[in-house]
């Protein structure tokens, strides 16, 4: 019984010793010699083009947004247009009691006609029979002037009584009612542009050699999932904010639905740079070790295909992907799935051919 004991003591500390073998190959209690075979899916890496973009925070803005001010003073009369209901540029919006003023126009409207038709007069007999004082003759040309200037006046004053929109957009806000009394220079209405929309957002100051009016940016809001948007830099400041160092930039995007609602937070991908043939390879090819980053590719030995570590240099990422600056090579087979799995030298199947 001590000697089957004695055996079976044996096997269990070989087993142990052969678990405890960190190297790719083992003896059995046999003899036999087993070779772990990892399966990895692998991706070759080409030389692609790669958009380097600047990250950002911003908001939408509308594209105008104004408060229309009345011009004319007087009692509201008759309102035209209701908030919330889009209006075209020169669309009636309210009107103003406009009696007063039409009196004033019929009054100088005559007094314009009379000055006329006596300057006709005295130049007929001035210029042609030379009857009449030249003084005469000046007071009547110049009155004629007067009393047409001031016709004008009063007719674009009564023009003014009725507030009309100055764009197309969204009346928004009215802040009268039929009977407000309202004067020169007050707000009425609230008019908003909402197609295109502005995206505003500050961009860090050391990128300022880096963006420039007219490159890509690309805009995504937390609140539209799945609506990815494009448009082009319009704007780019001249100044610095001193308090958060960065210097404002402006986007405009279309947005015919009306979907995109100002002050709403957007996620803004600028183009910093495009490299025309980059090394590229998803983020998560990456193993982070104490130095640095490494990569494994499998390469052949001459006893079958194996993992081999490389160190690489990273550049710039985007989207789950980045550019790798040194370490690889075309046409490397590099480990996109199994990397975490395997060590240098491991013997290894692809099993994505």
């Amino acid at each position: 019984m001590n000697g089957r004991w004695m055996r079976g003591a044996g096997l269990v500390a070989a087993a142990a010793l052969v678990a405890g073998c960190g190297s790719a190959e083992a003896d059995d209690a046999s003899g036999e010699t087993f070779v772990r075979v990892i399966n990895v899916e692998v991706a070759e890496v080409a030389p692609q083009p790669f958009t380097e973009d600047i990250r950002l925070t911003a908001v939408a803005t509308a594209n105008r947004d104004v408060m229309i001010a009345a011009e004319e003073s007087g009692e509201i009369r008759e309102i035209l247009a209701e908030k919330g209901q889009r209006v075209q540029e020169g669309q009636d919006i309210a009107r103003i009691d406009d009696a007063v003023l039409s009196a004033q126009v019929e009054q100088a409207s005559a007094q314009a006609e009379l000055a006329q038709q006596t300057w006709e007069r005295r130049r007929r007999l001035w210029e042609e029979e030379k009857v009449g004082s030249e003084i005469a003759y000046l007071e009547a040309k110049f009155a004629a002037r007067q009393t047409a200037a001031n016709l004008r006046a009063l007719e674009e004053r009564l023009e003014r009584t009725t507030i009309r929109a100055p764009f197309s957009g969204v009346l928004d806000q009215r802040l009268i009612e039929i009977g407000s009394m309202v004067g020169p220079g007050q707000e009425v209405a609230r008019l908003v542009d909402l197609d295109p929309v502005k995206i505003l957002g500050g961009v860090p100051e050391r990128y300022a050699a880096d963006v420039r009016v007219g490159a890509q940016a690309e805009i995504v809001f937390d609140v539209l999932p799945g609506r990815v948007m494009t448009g082009r830099i319009s704007y780019v400041g001249a100044t610095v904010n001193p308090q958060n160092r960065t210097f404002p930039v402006e986007v405009v995007i279309p947005n015919i639905d009306g979907v995109i609602k100002p002050q709403m937070v957007a996620n803004v991908s600028l183009a910093r740079r495009e490299l025309a043939e980059a090394l590229v390879v998803p983020q998560d090819a990456l193993v982070r070790v104490e130095d640095g980053y490494v990569v494994f590719v499998v390469t052949d030995r001459g006893q079958g295909e194996v993992a081999e570590v490389r160190s690489v240099q990273l550049g710039p990422s985007r989207r789950n992907q980045v550019v790798v600056e040194g370490g690889v090579e075309p046409g490397d087979r590099l480990i996109v799935v199994g990397q975490k799995s395997v060590a240098d030298g491991d013997r290894v199947s692809v099993v994505n051919r």
